[in-house]
């Protein structure tokens, strides 16, 4: 499991990326806030250590940006203080515990393995998502619309299935190519647009009930069709 470790008082992150490592995780680490989302889009992480202080964009702002894009992503957040001011506006904003410093390393791993024990069955579940008449399948890429598979190519399967699991959220495509291509991803943005469309053709051509709607000047939306 890859555990992100966003820090930037070297001393503490040495520590954890240490302790975490003994307990078999993969960590890599961020020092800003910028480089944490960056990261996180980038190495899809299981668990995220965040500081709250933090240069260019503080952990309050990184905790919300990553819930936005994932409600269950287990969130432990380090405070500094230790006020209630600074816990309580870190689990309103969707952390899911939190340890203040100066901390023991070992009572942060145990943090760490009982946050990854909660959402344990939902990891196992979130490569599938099925909605009416519709199942997506991310691990074996496969899309059944009722009783039909329908192939799709890599990258088409991986945006119908972010779609899916957002369904009726509105996406932006900045927000759609940072996560399906890729927070560096520097080609044409308007392959977005082609898999989009193939996309759109296939849930047509099949009969779904679903589509992908065009909200102007925001983005995209992913929702059953009005029945007519």
């Amino acid at each position: 499991m890859k555990i992100l470790i966003v820090e930037d008082d070297i001393n503490i992150r040495s520590i954890i990326q240490m302790y975490m490592s003994k307990q078999g995780y993969e960590t890599i680490v961020a020092v800003n806030g910028e480089e944490a989302l960056e990261l996180y889009y980038g190495i899809n992480p299981d668990c995220i250590i965040l500081d709250l202080m933090l240069p260019e964009m503080d952990g309050w702002e990184v905790c919300k940006l990553i819930r936005l894009d994932d409600p269950i992503i287990p969130i432990i957040m380090l405070t500094g203080k230790g006020e209630s001011y600074d816990i309580v506006k870190g689990l309103e904003l969707g952390a899911d515990d939190y340890i203040v410093k100066p901390f023991d390393p070992n009572e942060l791993s145990a943090r760490v393995k009982a946050a990854l024990r909660r959402v344990a069955p939902s990891n196992q579940q979130r490569d599938i998502v099925q909605l009416k008449d519709f199942m997506i399948n991310l691990q074996d890429f496969r899309l059944r619309i009722g009783s039909k598979d329908v192939k799709l190519a890599p990258k088409e399967l991986e945006l119908l299935y972010y779609f899916a699991y957002h369904h009726d959220q509105v996406l932006s495509k900045q927000q759609l190519l940072d996560k399906i291509w890729g927070y560096d991803f520097d080609g044409d943005p308007r392959t977005i647009d082609v898999h989009i469309k193939r996309v759109r053709d296939k849930l047509s051509s099949n009969g779904s009930t679903w589509s992908i709607t065009t909200i102007r000047g925001v983005g995209y939306r992913f929702e059953e069709k009005p029945y007519e």
